[in-house]
């Protein structure tokens, strides 16, 4: 793809700098075209296809920045009917493993799997920095759900930084909003990614603040490279 990935956009090493890159219309129509993307596998193909590797290095850009999911080869095919897939070892990339694939107390792994590793992609964005997920030491990772958090606590009237107009402090917000209702630590909490596209369309006073998602991820192994995946 002419623009390559959309980690590049993203990790920049300097917080908020990423609207200067992309702006934050041109991130929202990214992350809606995901998500369309992501209906398509869940609901749209005869069989439906987990992708189970939702990240920014998976997710190509083309000439005009519209998004092409990536990369299947920890895909896993379901019925249509029936979305709660059998694992027997963990898959994914540290960082975007939704609970529940790793811990079966936290319920099924199906394709709410996919929308956590969604959303923890969506606030990566608005935080322009990777999520620290235990025992990472870059000065460029930030406990990214729970420093945002701290914004939401504010209510509805906070103003996010590094935005400019009223309208891209309401693009952040809903980015926020919804990031952090997709990584909600139970799949059940979680909305679908159908859902997810219709609170893209929905107004910012219509959406609900969700709860502070208790966020119980694997520790980070002793390995050098913050995009190994486990399969």
């Amino acid at each position: 793809m002419p623009n390559g990935s959309l980690e590049k956009f993203i990790y920049t090493g300097d917080t908020l700098t990423t609207p200067q890159h992309l702006g934050w219309e041109r991130m929202h129509k990214i992350v809606v075209g995901i998500a369309r993307g992501l209906e398509y596998l869940h609901r749209g193909c005869n069989t439906r296809i987990l992708h189970f590797d939702i990240k920014p290095h998976n997710i190509l850009l083309d000439e005009d920045f519209c998004p092409k999911i990536s990369d299947f080869g920890l895909a896993k095919l379901c019925p249509k009917k029936e979305s709660i897939v059998s694992m027997l070892e963990a898959r994914g990339t540290i960082g975007y493993i939704a609970p529940e694939v790793f811990s079966r107390n936290f319920g099924n792994v199906s394709h709410k799997s996919d929308v956590y590793s969604y959303g923890m992609m969506v606030l990566e964005m608005v935080g322009c920095r990777k999520n620290l997920d235990g025992g990472g030491s870059n000065s460029s990772e930030l406990d990214i759900p729970n420093w945002i958090y701290r914004y939401v606590e504010q209510g509805r009237e906070f103003e996010w930084p590094g935005v400019v107009t009223s309208e891209e402090n309401e693009i952040a917000k809903k980015m926020i909003i919804v990031g952090l209702w997709c990584i909600q630590s139970r799949p059940s909490d979680r909305p679908s990614i159908n859902t997810v596209l219709d609170m893209w369309q929905s107004s910012i006073e219509a959406l609900e603040i969700p709860p502070k998602p208790l966020l119980s991820s694997p520790p980070r192994p002793p390995i050098h490279s913050s995009t190994t995946s486990l399969a």
